[in-house]
């Protein structure tokens, strides 16, 4: 059997307190791996301005995508 192509480099978005420009709730978001960051709390996303912001971990929740979907994501970019 093979593990998903990238565990949780997608999240999902489920609050956008004092955010509302750059985060949309209900919104898929790719992660970015910040191991600093990830110490402190937060998630580093590429946001709705298409740059990688951070942002309070509790804001999201980590997706598991089928392989065939990340890839998809990936190239509708």
């Amino acid at each position: 059997m093979r593990k998903p192509a990238s565990t949780n480099r997608y999240v999902l978005c489920v609050r956008n307190d004092g955010y509302p420009a750059s985060l949309l709730v209900r919104r898929l978001y790719e992660r970015v791996p910040d191991r600093t960051a990830a110490a402190r709390g937060l998630f580093r996303v590429v946001d709705e301005s298409g740059g990688d912001y951070l942002y309070p971990e509790k804001f999201f929740v980590p997706i598991a995508l089928p392989g065939p979907v990340t890839r998809a994501m990936r190239t509708a970019a």
